[in-house]
């Protein structure tokens, strides 16, 4: 295989994962811990690469995706855990214990329980000047973000319900807030949306824009069509998603409007044996809650590998009778 730390000897593996991002690693460090044999199968493009810290991490705030990363990597390595550096083009499920990988250049991976930690990819808005400011002033997330915002001018770019909802979001640091469609409809089909933003004072502009300009990564202004430049000091934006790749899809596993696949408490999928976790699931997309969600499944799994001579028969639960 292409990597380094793979150790070929290993030809099925307890656990494989796909995705080396905060869930991935986290899972892989915690099977790991249990004694499992573990892969873990990483593209190397994580979607935030180009953030420049990762804000509520407990412990390492502020940290660089890229340290973050390779801190779970040595971690993962002191453990045993195998890195492959590939890109999974097939995931097949030939029974309940026997999940197989197949990877780009024609090597394969074998294993008795999947997570999938593929993550998601995003949509960008095609405006000048916006990939110059990203990470360090404009955001898609007020969850991670949204403090820095603390009375800023800030303006969402977007329509519709996600723009609304992002802007009533920001309020909680801010009431200095623009929304600007880009020159698109606001579409803001229910009466709810222009009530409250005209409660908070929440302008809306519709005109296309034309350059975000920067200043090492500070922004200076936006430039509407027409000449008008508008003053702010942070952008977040709204974006489209979708699933990195469709591994998901191609075992069978539910999935909700949006691709995400659904989970259970543990981490399970509709799919026997086969679990995920980070943003590829529903909910925040926290790299916090990923690595928590990696821990949870990775011990959820080691349950499920535990032979049966090890495990008590779990106990009928309690009834209790009203009075």
């Amino acid at each position: 295989m292409k990597n380094g730390d793979h150790n070929s000897g290993k030809t099925r593996y307890e656990v494989a994962i796909v995705g080396g991002g905060p869930a991935g690693l986290s899972a892989a460090i915690w099977s790991a811990r249990y004694l499992h044999s573990v892969v873990v199968v990483d593209s190397g493009d994580p979607r935030n690469w180009e953030t420049h810290g990762i804000n509520g991490f407990l412990g390492l705030e502020g940290v660089r995706p890229p340290e973050l990363r390779e801190r779970g990597r040595e971690t993962c390595r002191a453990l045993g855990v195998d890195l492959v550096d590939a890109i999974v083009l097939r995931a097949n499920k030939y029974d309940d214990d026997h999940f197989e990988l197949c990877l780009a250049g024609g090597d394969k991976v074998s294993s008795r329980r999947l997570l999938l930690a593929i993550g998601v990819r995003d949509i960008w808005p095609d405006i000048p000047g916006l990939k110059n400011a990203y990470g360090a002033n404009a955001h898609v997330c007020p969850d991670c973000d949204g403090y820095d915002t603390r009375d800023k001018k800030v303006v969402v770019i977007g329509h519709g319900r996600r723009a609304v909802g992002m802007a009533l979001n920001l309020t909680t640091w801010t009431r200095d807030i623009i929304i600007c469609t880009n020159g698109v409809e606001p579409e803001f089909d229910e009466s709810e949306y222009a009530e409250k933003l005209d409660a908070l004072n929440i302008p809306v502009l519709v005109q296309p824009i034309v350059q975000v300009r920067c200043e090492r990564g500070r922004i200076i202004c936006l430039l509407l069509e027409g000449g008008m430049q508008l003053d702010c000091d942070k952008v977040f934006f709204t974006i489209g998603q979708y699933p990195a790749d469709d591994l998901g899809a191609q075992i069978g596993c539910d999935r909700d409007d949006e691709g995400h696949i659904i989970i259970d408490a543990h981490g399970h999928t509709s799919v026997q044996h086969v679990y995920a976790a980070g943003d590829i699931a529903p909910g925040p997309q926290l790299a916090i809650k990923a690595a928590a969600e990696g821990a949870t499944a990775a011990l959820a799994i080691h349950k499920t590998l535990v032979p049966e001579e090890r495990r008590l028969t779990p106990l009928a639960p309690l009834v209790t009778r009203s009075p």
